[in-house]
């Protein structure tokens, strides 16, 4: 269980890391990286970041990009946050799929519903 300690430095965490992705988002060309939740370990060591990208298609590419600029991410973040903390967690980024998730059960309801909609068809007479 999550102690309230831990889900206010989430929560910062997440705000601070969220600006300095918006002020990127002007250098990755129309790809929109948010920061949907973080996960901080009891111990305060180890944040986890899930990063919902649009478009989907580039999630891979711009994760690989974000992971091998951690260890900047990580010195922005610690500048914006040292008055709050005094040791800044290392950072581990992952994709947040749930909106590809959510959009899947979308269409397959849309297409059942298409499918109830259609009138059966009556055989000449």
């Amino acid at each position: 269980m999550e102690s309230t300690r831990q889900a206010k430095i989430a929560r910062l965490l997440q705000k601070e890391m969220s600006e300095i992705f918006r002020q990127q988002t002007a250098k990755t060309h129309g790809v929109i990286v948010s920061v949907s939740a973080v996960r901080v370990s009891p111990d305060l060591s180890i944040a986890r970041a899930y990063l919902s990208v649009f478009p989907s298609d580039k999630a891979a590419e711009m994760l690989e990009s974000i992971n091998r600029s951690a260890k900047t991410i990580r010195y922005e973040l610690a500048q914006k946050v040292r008055y709050q903390l005094r040791k800044t967690p290392e950072l581990a980024f992952h994709l947040d799929d749930s909106l590809d998730y959510l959009e899947n059960i979308d269409n397959l309801l849309a297409k059942d519903h298409k499918e109830d909609q259609k009138p059966t068809q009556q055989p000449e007479q």
